[in-house]
């Protein structure tokens, strides 16, 4: 008898397409993981155990095999840098990784600045962009709220991903420049693909045939 595949899925604003995704492969029990503190859900009918867990952490749990695949943003991914197999982008979830800061900042010479100070969750992707660009950072790693370093004097500026930048306006910022433009994506992790590679292949491919890759 086959194992259950395990499946590790981002809390926040990606999993509700997630669930939607994964309503189209016929699971029909999912319908109160939005709703529900439950972290574990079974759906023996398709052989699929479903974790939800903080979007940072689904690499992790990919990595080292507490689950067999998980959904996560590309930003996440290229920040977190796990030994993982990457097969498909998912179409969904799509955002920008940018540069912002108070519109007075707008236009200067950052690389001029003597000292500047970055407030992010991206804090290899921050420092990498700017290292690139030829400007020296101070980088502050935040856990939420980067919008608000700007206001407080914690920062000059911050790196985040936007949507729309409704956000950004909020809270009387602009964007600078981009950095990455981000999807969800389908990672697996790599024993697994060796071990439960059938399983995988055909979960992959009913993927594909939904999101129309």
């Amino acid at each position: 008898m086959k194992r259950s595949l395990s499946v590790a899925l981002p809390k926040g604003r990606l999993l509700r397409p997630c669930l939607e995704l994964f309503r189209d492969l016929g699971c029909t029990g999912l319908k109160e993981m939005l709703f529900s503190r439950r972290l574990l859900w079974e759906e023996p009918g398709q052989g699929l155990r479903f974790m939800v867990i903080k979007p940072v952490d689904v690499p992790i749990y990919v990595e080292y095999g507490s689950a067999d695949l998980g959904i996560v943003g590309r930003d996440i991914l290229r920040e977190e840098q796990r030994d993982i197999y990457e097969p498909m982008s998912l179409g969904f979830g799509r955002c920008r990784l940018v540069v912002a800061g108070p519109p007075e900042i707008q236009g200067e010479r950052l690389h001029l600045r003597h000292s500047l100070r970055v407030a992010t969750k991206y804090p290899r992707l921050t420092r990498d962009h700017f290292l690139r660009r030829g400007i020296s950072v101070e980088v502050i790693g935040l856990s939420g709220s980067v919008e608000l370093a700007p206001q407080t004097g914690l920062a000059d500026l911050i790196v985040d991903v936007v949507q729309t930048g409704r956000t950004l306006r909020e809270n009387n910022l602009v964007e600078i420049e981009e950095i990455m433009v981000s999807e969800a994506c389908l990672i697996v992790n790599r024993a697994s693909h060796k071990l439960k590679f059938e399983q995988i292949h055909d979960l992959m491919r009913r993927i594909a045939d939904v999101v129309g890759k």
